[in-house]
């Protein structure tokens, strides 16, 4: 594996920019349902939306908090009417918890807003800087081994 060089103190800053407006994007992105849902809920109904039901423990681990912190946000979408929580199927004694109907809305409505809020700003970028950040972005995403690479769209 070839080594890569150190990034430098203007690359980390330039990085620290862009996720800041992302995740300004990410806030804005949940209009109306932001008053009622945190940035953090949101993560959560995302997670349960794309990998289906799953036990808290897992859920905690995919979202990197503890389970003690997953149960207090379940609790919370669960008064919402945004998750609900029932017994395995495999194994009556496992409680997992499962997206909505209105969660899976509030997902669907803050990804859409999203899509069309970085629509917005790329369309101010030139084609080849619109394909230049998506390609940079590609490759900071694969680095962090966030995104397999079947899921990137051709």
């Amino acid at each position: 594996m070839a080594r890569h060089e150190v990034a430098g103190d203007a690359v980390v800053d330039a990085v620290l920019t862009a996720s800041r407006t992302l995740v300004a994007v990410a806030e804005r992105s949940l209009g109306a349902a932001a008053e009622e849902t945190t940035l953090a809920q949101y993560r959560a109904l995302v997670v349960l939306a794309s990998r289906g039901p799953q036990r808290m423990v897992d859920l905690a681990k995919a979202l990197e908090v503890t389970p003690s912190t997953a149960g207090r946000m379940c609790d919370r979408l669960l008064r919402k009417g945004l998750i609900r929580r029932h017994r395995a199927r495999a194994d009556r004694r496992e409680v997992q918890v499962s997206i909505t109907a209105a969660g899976r809305a509030v997902v669907d409505e803050a990804t859409s807003r999203r899509r069309a809020l970085i629509a917005e700003i790329l369309e101010r970028l030139p084609v080849p800087a619109q394909r230049a950040v998506a390609q940079a972005l590609r490759a900071f995403a694969d680095a962090a081994g966030e995104v397999p690479d079947n899921e990137w769209p051709e």
